[in-house]
């Protein structure tokens, strides 16, 4: 017995593709990842393919060709719309230089928050204990510093 045949004795082939889509779209609410959506809505155009009347096997051909097409979109939306990282909120602070570690690299001990930070340090290195510089990045526990604000 073929599949198509076996679907119409159940039911018509048209309303187990728009309830498979109802189900798919109702399941992407919970979720929220956008996969489902497309298989929703490729469930949809199966359905519209029974409708016609065109068989079963074109039916899952036209759901199979929107759902891979649909996946495909979503990735590549979703590799497009990657939000940058957002800005330390160490930024901008103060901090009081310490101690060279290495002046010829440019490496320094500063206190930030109570305890001595690993920094670099930019720009002009003529610096005094307690002098007040500004972070300007954050490289893991390394602060980039400068006498002037960001």
């Amino acid at each position: 017995m073929e599949i198509g045949s076996w679907l119409e004795t159940l039911m018509e082939t048209y309303l187990v593709w728009l309830a498979a889509g109802f189900v798919l779209v109702i399941a992407e609410l919970v979720t929220g990842t956008f996969f489902l959506l497309v298989l929703g809505i490729a469930a949809f155009a199966g359905s519209a393919t029974a409708w016609f009347g065109l068989g079963f096997w074109l039916e899952a051909l036209c759901a199979a060709t929107v759902a891979v097409a649909g996946v495909l979109w979503v990735r590549q939306q979703r590799k497009s719309m990657q939000q940058p990282d957002m800005a330390s909120l160490d930024v901008g602070q103060a901090v009081a230089f310490d101690a060279w570690v290495s002046r010829d690299q440019g490496t320094a001990r500063v206190k930030y928050r109570d305890a001595l930070w690993d920094a670099e340090v930019e720009g002009e290195r003529e610096l005094s204990h307690g002098q007040a510089l500004f972070i300007h990045a954050v490289d893991g526990n390394t602060l980039k510093v400068a006498k002037s604000k960001p």
